[in-house]
């Protein structure tokens, strides 16, 4: 892991790791010719960092590696270098919260170039990655997106053609609402814009399952993890939107926000419109989880 030289008494907010090279974020470079930015053929993890350890990077990793695969992509990917890289900025960063980004692509577009390095990995890493703590008390809004998630080969996979899914999470902002909430052509309750979803239906929760098709979400999968430990039952099932808004609660999860209570769709109210006693559960329980692998959190 090599490191650029940086000016005397510089300081550096934020950081990336651009194939093996440690810089200040302002001085990353990719080649034009990357098929990121040619094709949008690319592969990201957002993850979390607190007190410089990276909550479940590996499972990160792992998911990254095994969408690649799913996708066919024929150059090989070293987890151990991804890690590493991610690792790299993390550290350097010095932030007791970080937003942590790790995205990969399929390299240069001009057969033996030399900037076709196999692929191109790019880690970052940028302090604060809290939201506002007034959201988990009083609880966000969701609104309908207009579009619908169809089937393709990209699917259930963290890719970097992201446009459909910011437009709709723009949308929705212009609405006043946290989130966009996303079905499938049949109407079924499919995922936010940038989340997974939970309801909370008497004393089962429910999630929708991973054929609908959703992403895999890592923390969607340690909420699952902590309501098996806690005796909670769950079931990953299809659900329509009539079955959500009559919900007790819902909430929503990824890995920056942990787990964010929903008390509105559009200007329907979930339950008592507060943030409910099993999500706030499952939330202190995820906390709590994060500092046994990673420090205070």
């Amino acid at each position: 892991m090599s490191q650029t030289d940086l000016p005397s008494g510089a300081a550096v907010r934020e950081w990336a790791c651009v194939n093996g090279e440690l810089m200040p974020a302002e001085q990353a470079r990719v080649s034009v010719f990357d098929s990121g930015f040619m094709q949008g053929v690319g592969l990201f993890e957002t993850m979390r960092a607190y007190r410089g350890r990276v909550f479940r990077a590996g499972r990160h990793v792992d998911r990254l590696i095994q969408s690649a695969r799913a996708l066919g992509w024929t150059a090989p990917i070293d987890a151990d270098a991804l890690l590493e890289a991610v690792h790299a900025v993390t550290a350097a960063t010095e932030a007791d919260s970080a937003r942590v980004r790790l995205t990969v692509s399929t390299g240069s577009l001009r057969a033996g170039a030399s900037d076709a390095p196999g692929v191109t990995v790019v880690a970052s890493a940028s302090p604060g990655a809290e939201y506002p703590l007034e959201l988990y008390q009083k609880g966000v809004t969701l609104a309908v997106s207009p579009w619908r998630q169809a089937p393709d080969p990209t699917a259930g996979h963290k890719t970097t053609s992201y446009f459909g899914r910011l437009a709709a999470l723009r949308a929705a902002h212009q609405r006043g609402a946290f989130e966009a909430l996303w079905l499938t052509p049949d109407e079924r309750i499919a995922e936010g814009s940038i989340s997974s979803l939970f309801a909370v239906v008497g004393d089962e929760l429910l999630t929708p399952p991973l054929d609908t098709p959703v992403l895999p979400g890592i923390t969607r999968a340690t909420v699952l993890e902590l309501a098996a430990a806690g005796g909670i039952r769950y079931r990953e099932t299809p659900f329509q939107l009539d079955n959500l808004l009559a919900a007790d609660e819902i909430f929503l999860t990824n890995s920056l926000m942990q787990l964010m209570p929903v008390v509105r769709i559009e200007r329907s109210p979930i339950g008592i419109e507060k943030p409910g006693e099993l999500t706030l559960r499952l939330l202190e329980r995820y906390r709590e989880l994060v500092a046994r692998e990673c420090g205070d959190a």
